[in-house]
Formats: C-alpha cells, structure tokens, sequence
C-alpha cells in the first residue's frame, strides 16, 4: 500500500510539474521578450537615457544601483536576440541587432579604468548608459565579455556569409570580431574576476567561453580570408580546452568553478558554462563539457543538491526533485537567495542534455555520471541504453519530469505579471533585488527554446579533443610589488592590507597581511601580483582584537606589464 500510495503521489507531482511548465512556457514566453526589449535602447520602454544598442542590466537605480550597460549581460542578451533572428524566429530583429554591433564598436574604444584598446579595456566590465566609462571602483577586468561579444557576434557573421554578405562581415563586423579575439589570444592566461564580479582568480565560465570564442572566431576568419589569425586562435584555443580540464574535481564529482575566493567551487558557473557552450552536433563531448557528458551532469547534481537543505522554500522537497538554486551555497548578496536565471539554466541544461539524446539515439552512463541516473533509476546501472530500450525511455521521461520541476519553481515565485527581477526570497519567494532584470528574462526565452527543441547553430565542438604534451598554464606574467603607507601607531598596534585578489586575501580582515615597519612610520610589504591587472585594496590596523579600516574609497591600482612596481600611501 505505501508503495502504491508512493507511485500515486510521485506521479501526480510529475503531472502537475508537466502543465505548470507548459503554462507557464506559453505564458511567460511573450511577456520575456517584452520586458527583455523594453531594456534596450533607443526605444525601449524601461531604457530612458540609453543609447542606441546598449543594454541596460535593470531598470533599478537603489539597492541595488543597476542601471548600467555590462558587456557580458549585453552580449548574452544580443545572443539571445541574434539567435532568434537566424534561425527565423523573429526577422524583425535585424535593425536592433545593427544598433548593437555599432554601439560595442564604439565602447571597446572607450578609454576606461581597465585601460584603453590596446592596453586591456576591452575587458571593463560596464559602462554607463550613454556610452562613457564608468570610472569609480569595481572587480575589474573581466575577460568573459569580450568572448561573449565576439561569440554574439560571429554568430551574426555566419549568418550574413551564408546570406551572401561577406563585405559587411569583413568590413564592418571582423574589426569589432578582432579585437576581441585577439585580446583573449594574448590575456587569456590572467587572473579575471568571476562571472559574479567577487573573486579575482580563475574561471570556469571565463575559461569555457573563452575557448568557444577563439575555436568560432578560427573557423570565421577561415571563411572570409583573414588565414593570418588563424594559427594564434587555434594555439591558445588548444591551451584553453587543456587548462579547462584542470577544473574538473574527480574526487568529489563536480566542476570547480572558481579556484580563488575561499568557497566551495560549487557554483551556478558551471551550469551556465556548458548551456551558453552547447554545440548540438558535439554529443556528450565531456572535453567541452557539454550539457549530457557525464562530468557536466555530475557536476549539476553536487551543485543543485548543495542547494537543498539551505533555502527554506526547499524545504520538505524529495531528493531528487527540483528545488530553487542560486548562485552558490556560500552567497550572502541580499541574504542569499535564489536566482530565477541559475534556476532556469538547470532546466536547460537538462532539457539540452535531452534533445542530444533524442538526435543520437541513446544514452551512455558512466561511473562519473552514474549518481546522476541513479535518482531517477536507483538500481540503473552502467552502459550505453538506446532508444528501444525500456531504460532509456524511463530516463528521459523522469529527466523531463525533472527539467520541467524547475522551471515550475520559477513558475511559482513569478508575480502574475511575469516580471522577473534577479531573485527570490529564499524562505518565501518574494521577488528580490534588481527589478525586470534583462539577464533573467534571456535566460526564461533561451530555457524555453530549450524545452522546444531550438537549439543554437553549432560552433565547432564536434571532435576536440586536449592536446597532447603539455599545456600552457593558465599562470600570466606577475611582478612584484613594493606597497609602502606612512602610517603612525601606538604600541602594540600593526598594520595590515588587504584588496580583491587571492594574494591580497580577497578583503579579509582576518587573513590580511602584516606589513613590515622597521622603517618606521613607513610599513612596508613585498607582493607578486598579476600584471596588468586593476586591482583594489586597503589598509587596516589592529590593536587589541579591534580591527579599523581606512577611509573610503578603496585604493585603486594597476599594475604594469613588467616590473618591479612600487606604490606609495598614506594611511587616510
């Protein structure tokens, strides 16, 4: 009886996850692409003060202040839009995409904080809306938009050269293509911060992309003639699949999506990797962790399960069944909470996982990704299932059960309006933080195109392989760093430092560094830092257990190419 009565309820938890999904999908599809257009200038109805082409992140401008354009959200966004405009969904799009591609051309020749266009500010985070540089402090450089841009874009070129328009690809969209590409051809092996903008280390997603960018931007620049690029891309496209091996943690079964920071490595990162990494001609490639590999489904398990007994609306929710995730366990930005867009790439990733099994015809399942399966089939066992096979079919039919779980969950903390703002309360759901957030309502278009079988045009994943011998390291150029402040104390009372790299502590209090003072007043310490890095830091002193910080703002720094480099302060 318990058994049947079990059945009964699993079944009927399936059934209503099945029709909220697929009212929620028919719903929430038009009202996405209205609130993801109405982001957009010129004319958008939410982008008051936004030029032509640029993306603002939310109409928010208090707790929190986003009312920027950042390079990664827009060209995820315009990736989303330019896939809708070639493959047919929406050719009305064209003009929009124009605006956009005109306005990155101008922005990457903004002179900014990270430096100007050949000295590394095509990897600045975010500008203001009318296109000037933001110049007050922020974790800077971060070198996944420039691969996101250039992967937008490429997209678009293939698009025109299949179209008979290879003039407006080699005059006007390779040079925007170029820079790019050839930033990450020759900084690829720097520190960046995360796809969060926290951590100054390295990055899974940064890593992923970057590859992606350089193995399309190869075969682009094949096709229209400019062969002299061609060599660097595949280089350092060999280095990254190499050095994008090293995140994988075989012990505990997961992607280590950030190496710096203190923090688990369990992040939304590396679901967000392999979705905005899909190539639906490469199957189960785990070289390129795509979607169904078994490392990539692995990986999603430990980070959707670290999820499930720290949020109170997860509470009392079956092991295997779908719960609200966030970025990552550790998170303490606005409490913590759940995000709608790191919810939704879970379902995507699963319902792409799906339609490559579909295509194939079967599924494999190895020791890796064999926890994976066994919450759908506790006594599943290795092999390769096919599609008359009962296995396969009970597979798939509870991993869709499963992908649609979650974007009921989004379904049920999503106002009647459809609005969707960056997060939701984690013990009730309320929505949360930034307001009609462009980056959401992308991620609510690309996870339904997903459960409708759309998928993006392939990049060129098919068959990679790593390369043999060894591999670049991911370690840039450093040099050292001589930081000295004039700095009076009493007896007993030393000061320290701390900044937003791993070598700084990541603004630690508790770990911060102690400086020298044997030539009092002046404390010093000696450092190695990245070069050519922004980087942000402080001074502190401690006297008694009583940690004092320096006034704001923060220093800011950058270090130059080669050094030794010294820096001179006054405790203020």
């Amino acid at each position: 009886m318990r058994s049947t009565l079990l059945s009964v309820l699993f079944y009927g938890a399936t059934a209503l996850a099945i029709s909220t999904a697929d009212s929620y999908a028919a719903k929430e599809w038009p009202i996405a692409k209205a609130g993801l257009l109405a982001n957009i200038g010129p004319f958008g109805s939410k982008s008051s003060g936004a030029k032509a082409g640029l993306v603002i992140a939310s109409p928010s401008t208090v707790n929190p202040n986003y009312l920027f354009t950042w390079t990664r959200d827009s060209a995820l966004v315009f990736k989303t839009i330019i896939d809708q405009f070639t493959s047919g969904q929406d050719r009305t799009l064209r003009p929009l995409i124009d605006f956009y591609l005109t306005a990155q051309a101008k922005l990457q020749q903004v002179p900014n904080p990270s430096g100007n266009v050949t000295t590394g500010g095509i990897a600045e985070p975010k500008f203001n809306i009318d296109g000037t540089a933001f110049t007050e402090p922020w974790g800077r450089p971060q070198r996944d938009g420039p691969a996101l841009r250039a992967t937008a874009i490429i997209t678009y070129a293939n698009w025109l050269l299949d179209n008979s328009n290879k003039t407006f690809v080699t005059s006007t969209l390779w040079p925007v293509i170029k820079l790019d590409l050839d930033y990450i051809m020759n900084r690829w092996n720097q520190s960046t911060f995360d796809l969060w903008e926290e951590v100054s280390s390295s990055s899974f997603f940064t890593t992923a992309v970057q590859h992606r960018a350089l193995r399309q931007g190869s075969i682009l620049a094949k096709r229209i003639g400019q062969t002299s690029a061609v060599a660097g891309y595949d280089t350092q496209a060999g280095n990254l699949v190499c050095f994008l091996q090293s995140y994988w943690n075989p012990s505990e079964g997961f992607i280590t999506s950030n190496t710096g920071g203190g923090r688990s490595g369990k992040d939304a990162n590396s679901a967000l990797a392999s979705i905005h990494t899909f190539d639906p001609t490469a199957g189960c490639d785990a070289t390129t962790f795509q979607p169904c590999s078994d490392k990539a489904l692995s990986s999603l398990k430990v980070y959707v399960d670290s999820f499930r007994s720290i949020y109170g609306i997860n509470s009392g929710i079956a092991a295997n069944a779908a719960v609200a995730t966030g970025r990552y366990p550790e998170d303490v930005y606005f409490n913590g909470n759940p995000w709608y867009l790191t919810t939704a790439g879970v379902a995507e990733q699963l319902y792409d996982s799906l339609i490559v099994w579909e295509r194939q015809g079967s599924l494999t399942i190895t020791n890796t990704s064999l926890p994976f399966f066994k919450q759908f089939a506790p006594s599943v066992k290795t092999g390769t299932y096919g599609l008359i096979s009962p296995t396969f079919y009970v597979l798939t039919s509870a991993i869709k059960n499963f992908a649609d779980g979650f974007l009921a969950i989004n379904a049920k903390y999503t106002p009647t309006n459809g609005s969707l703002s960056e997060q939701f309360d984690r013990n009730i759901g309320m929505p949360l933080s930034a307001q009609d957030l462009t980056w959401s309502y992308a991620s609510a278009l690309t996870v339904i195109n997903a459960r409708n079988g759309i998928t993006p045009a392939s990049w060129g994943a098919r068959g990679l392989t790593v390369p043999s011998g060894a591999c670049q390291s991911n370690i840039g150029p450093t040099l050292q760093v001589a930081f000295n402040v004039n700095a009076t104390t009493q007896l007993g009372e030393n000061i320290y430092i701390t900044g937003n790299l791993d070598v700084l502590q990541n603004w630690s209090p508790d770990n911060a560094l102690l400086l020298n003072a044997t030539n009092y007043p002046i404390w010093s310490i000696a450092l190695t830092l990245p070069a050519d890095t922004v980087f942000e830091y402080k001074y502190i002193r401690k006297f008694n257990g009583v940690v004092t910080w320096e006034s704001d703002p923060n220093n800011a720094q950058t270090t130059p190419g080669s050094g030794p480099y010294v820096i001179n302060d006054t405790w203020r």
